[in-house]
């Protein structure tokens, strides 16, 4: 009986010990929460499955924008960087490409490098919606309807009035474009940013 009352004594004991502990443990427990890093989390999917643009094409949304030497030029969803690659090298300019997926940036960095022209090209991995446009004065897209009209916002909002927009296959709602051209059975757009009222 003695026995089992000291038992019953030390388990007491050890419980009250162990409460004691748990604001302790929880504050630690908070504290490591606050200064560890996040947990890896997941990159957001693409909005739109790579397709490449073709080249005529690519060919024909940089003249119909009217690329000229100054013009910098930012690809939204730029997969290849065909785009970009092709302004800096026929026009000299200065390119950017923004992807989601690493996987294209990392190809797209490649293809620079073998066009020699790492020096006028950057690949962002970032989110295009996330991406300040402000130094843009061409902005190329091949995404999809709802995404353009979902970007239409930002686009008036961040570009400078001049600005040009050029979109292959898909438009912009109901702001209509300055000129639409077929090339190769495709249609591409372009819009110029209005002066701001």
């Amino acid at each position: 009986m003695k026995a089992m009352r000291t038992l019953a004594a030390l388990c007491t004991v050890e419980i009250v010990a162990m409460t004691a502990m748990l604001p302790h443990a929880g504050a630690a427990n908070a504290q490591d929460a606050a200064t560890a890093p996040a947990a890896d989390a997941a990159p957001r999917e693409p909005d739109v499955i790579f397709v490449p643009t073709p080249q005529d094409v690519v060919d024909a949304m940089l003249e119909m924008a009217g690329v000229k030497q100054g013009d910098v030029l930012y690809d939204l969803g730029s997969g290849d960087g065909r785009i970009p690659i092709t302004a800096a090298k026929r026009y000299g300019i200065k390119a950017v490409g923004i992807d989601i997926d690493p996987a294209r940036i990392s190809e797209a960095n490649a293809n620079a490098k073998a066009a020699g022209v790492t020096d006028q090209v950057t690949f962002r991995n970032g989110d295009l919606f996330e991406t300040d446009l402000g130094e843009a004065s061409v902005v190329t897209l091949y995404l999809l309807p709802t995404l353009n009209q979902k970007l239409r916002p930002k686009l008036l909002k961040e570009l400078k009035p001049g600005s040009r927009i050029v979109s292959h296959a898909f438009d912009m709602g109901d702001w209509k474009p300055d000129e639409t051209r077929m090339v190769g059975g495709r249609t591409v757009y372009l819009w110029t940013v209005p002066a701001r009222k």
